[in-house]
């Protein structure tokens, strides 16, 4: 059987810092799975120099793969730049969700008593990103406009996933959009939810307007929760549900697409922040992010080895937290290479021990 391959995508500032710690702890002496890594440099500089051709191969890459590990990258904010890579390789490999996970950090404290998981499925494409923008009129009587558009698939993907992933995490499908403002745009997706709901009908489902489910998450923060989502309601949600749990980097960020019966055939992991330009250099951010994200990774390998390697990374993981191996962001004193350090030798001792015990 041949080794599996995974698409390195290169970024920049602290985020490239974190993607090699996260390749660190997926080198076979520490996981026992053999995979061969293509990099690509996903950098701005490259993506200037190749006028974005280096992201459409990278794409190309991990739709042959289905396996991609992404570095945080520059956005630049000058209009007529290349923009974000994340919109190509979304478009590219027919990228249609997005999960991100809050979960406890043992150890750490969580914000409003937010123990149980709680994961944002939001759309990766469409809505208030890549909308059509422009004004028109002076002064006062100037005037914005914008043309959003989603798309029942999109809708349809989220709304299915959303359930599936409930169902795995003994869950409560939770949340939803604007339909009552919005009944033909935003009711699309809560249409889809609706659907999904009578497929699943063992899975329990609370649907809420967006407005709604902010204010309700401090108050259900005992169950565990899914929550579909619109792309800007997701983004900005997952953000406000990740540092519920202590920090934005305590979380995997998961680009899937599926084929015609939902199944996912191209995964793509990274951290959920930016590239921290502001810790560059200075071996103190958190690495523990990329680290999950590698680990999620692994999982979708899906072979007995990886599948062991993936557990035993996000154990140690968070058993370091727990035992006080914290970066600045926790509270700790911890570089990021020294946490780093502290994974692969847990993950080296879980690997070796399991085995002995049938695990």
């Amino acid at each position: 059987m041949s080794k599996p391959t995974i698409v390195v995508l290169e970024g920049d500032q602290t985020g490239q810092e974190l993607l090699e710690e996260g390749l660190r702890v997926l080198d076979p002496a520490v996981t026992g799975v053999e995979v061969e890594l293509k990099r690509y440099d996903l950098s701005l500089e490259s993506r200037r120099a190749t006028n974005n051709q280096i992201v459409l191969e990278a794409a190309q890459a991990m739709k042959e793969a289905g396996f991609g590990l992404k570095a945080a990258t520059i956005t630049p904010e000058k209009a007529g730049d290349v923009g974000s890579p994340n919109a190509i390789l979304r478009e590219q490999i027919n990228g249609t969700v997005i999960v991100r996970t809050g979960r406890r950090i043992p150890g750490v404290r969580p914000v409003g008593g937010a123990y149980a998981p709680i994961s944002v499925i939001r759309m990766a494409v469409d809505d208030a990103y890549g909308a059509k923008e422009w004004r028109e009129g002076e002064g006062d009587n100037e005037i914005a406009y914008r043309t959003e558009k989603i798309t029942r698939g999109t809708c349809r993907a989220v709304s299915e996933y959303a359930f599936m992933h409930a169902r795995r995490m003994k869950a409560k499908v939770f949340g939803g959009p604007k339909y009552t403002v919005s009944p033909i745009y935003e009711g699309m997706l809560k249409e889809e939810m609706d659907a999904a709901a009578k497929r699943y009908a063992d899975v329990r489902y609370e649907p809420q307007l967006i407005d709604a489910t902010y204010a309700l998450l401090l108050t259900n923060s005992g169950d565990p929760m899914v929550i579909p989502a619109l792309n800007r309601d997701g983004d900005c949600l997952s953000d406000l549900v990740l540092q519920m749990f202590g920090t934005i980097a305590g979380a995997e960020s998961l680009l899937l697409a599926f084929d015609k019966d939902f199944k996912v055939n191209v995964v793509m992991a990274e951290a959920p922040h930016g590239t921290a330009p502001s810790l560059e250099g200075k071996n103190v951010a958190n690495p523990m992010a990329m680290i999950l994200a590698s680990a999620a990774l692994l999982d979708y390998i899906d072979t007995p080895q990886a599948n062991m390697a993936a557990r035993a990374i996000s154990e140690a993981t968070l058993e370091a937290v727990y035992d006080g191996v914290r970066t600045a962001d926790l509270g700790g004193h911890t570089t990021t290479t020294d946490f780093t350090d502290e994974v692969i030798r847990r993950v080296k001792t879980k690997m070796e021990v399991w085995p002995s015990l049938g695990n």
